[in-house]
């Protein structure tokens, strides 16, 4: 092999282990070593708990957020609801106040400093041992509450990630059912990493902490759900899993909110690489190591940036086969076909995708492309140091429906 063929080897290797082969690893883990062992669950533990809801400019979902709330199939004195609508300037506050006065507690504020500046100011006053994050655009499952809150029987046990499900209809857009499809891998994957440890990063759509574990996160943090739970289980403690409480979402709206969201997380992800860089220290973490480097780190790092190497070097091999015809070239060659026919279908998905078409069969060549993509423009806007802390609402699917809900709450 010359080196062109050592660097497309290796690079396709890392891609394979990334998408691929890294679940394989763990699967096999958990067979081999047996599943992490499971202390038994109290389902009379009942303790206070406080549920905040960051929610900036969110008056059109407020009244669906607030009943799923209290719907929740908890002790309604020991569920406390705080919403935290800091800056909004739509009628948030007014509306809470107004409607669920005594019901819920509202910390507002004219001054729009951003979610996690909010998320440090609210726990200063939350006195219940556990708070669970949830936004303001999902729907919790009824007995989300207390799935979450059994695993904290297990002193262990520092936080707890819900599940993230999207909502897609079958007329939806590529983006929408690949965020789905997405979705549906990321939550098997984290299944396993909790069967083998702990999972590596909660969603903010639905997590929950100790709230004497929680850490104030630094201001300008985009992915602050995944610095604070990989932050508690850097100090030792396991992040659980419980697919049985899960928040339901819309899609993106479009294609270009999806990219908007796509690569302010990929910035995000190389900003939280940066700070928790002493989590690569496998001596002292272990597992955890394993797990975040695998699972995280090469998927934001590593992949985005082998797919054009092997693309370029598989264009130098093409080329080499042309002027050196042997039968180690022709299957450079072939790979050669199989990528362009590939990324072909990925731009066929997007154009699609643009003109409110959808076809299934491009689902997953369109959604692997465009988010590796948003990774490396991700990379590109935090070099730049382009990313803020400030909250960016991305429209969902149902948004412009939701216009006339907003209307009727305000009046």
């Amino acid at each position: 092999m010359n080196y062109i063929e050592i660097i497309l080897v290796v690079s396709v290797a890392l891609v394979v282990y990334t998408y691929f082969g890294y679940g394989l690893v763990v699967w096999l883990l958990i067979r081999l070593k047996g599943k992490r062992p499971v202390k038994q669950l109290d389902d009379n533990y009942w303790p206070d708990v406080t549920l905040a809801v960051p929610a900036y400019n969110e008056l059109s979902c407020l009244p669906a957020k607030v009943e799923n709330s209290l719907d929740q199939d908890y002790p309604r004195e020991r569920l406390h609801l705080l919403f935290v609508t800091e800056g909004s300037n739509d009628g948030s506050d007014e509306y809470l106040r107004s409607h669920y006065a005594g019901v819920v507690d509202v910390m507002g504020g004219s001054e729009r400093r951003g979610k996690v500046a909010a998320m440090n100011r609210a726990m200063e006053h939350i006195k219940t041992p556990i708070v669970i994050f949830t936004d303001a655009n999902t729907q919790l499952n009824t007995g989300a509450v207390r799935e979450l809150v059994k695993h904290f029987r297990d002193p262990e046990v520092g936080a707890v990630a819900g599940e993230k499900r999207i909502l897609t209809n079958d007329n939806e857009a590529a983006a929408g059912a690949g965020e789905g499809l997405y979705w549906k891998y990321e939550s098997l994957l984290k299944r396993w990493d909790a069967e083998l440890h702990t999972i590596v990063g909660a969603a903010g759509e639905l997590f929950a902490v100790r709230t004497n574990l929680y850490e104030p996160v630094e201001t300008d943090t985009i992915l602050d759900d995944f610095i604070i739970s990989l932050r508690i289980a850097g100090r030792g403690y396991r992040v659980a899993y419980e697919p049985d409480a899960y928040a339901l979402e819309r899609p993106s709206f479009s294609i270009l909110d999806e990219q908007k969201r796509k690569i302010r997380i990929a910035a995000g992800g190389f900003q939280s690489i940066v700070r928790l860089s002493y989590l690569l220290n496998p001596f002292r973490y272990g597992v955890l190591t394993f797990e975040y480097v695998s699972h995280r780190v090469f998927r934001w790092a590593v992949a985005p940036l082998c797919l054009p190497i092997i693309f370029l070097a598989n264009c130098l091999l093409a080329l080499q086969a042309f002027t050196e015809p042997s039968d180690r070239g022709n299957g450079w060659v072939a790979l050669l076909v199989l990528q362009c026919l590939f990324y072909g279908a990925a731009w066929a998905g997007y154009l699609l995708e643009k003109k409110q078409l959808r076809w299934k069969a491009l689902f997953v060549p369109f959604y692997f492309t465009f988010m590796n993509v948003c990774a490396l423009a991700g990379l590109v806007r935090y070099l730049r140091g382009a990313q803020s802390g400030t909250w960016e609402k991305v429209r969902r699917a149902d948004d412009v429906t939701l216009k006339a809900t907003q209307e009727s709450a305000r009046k």
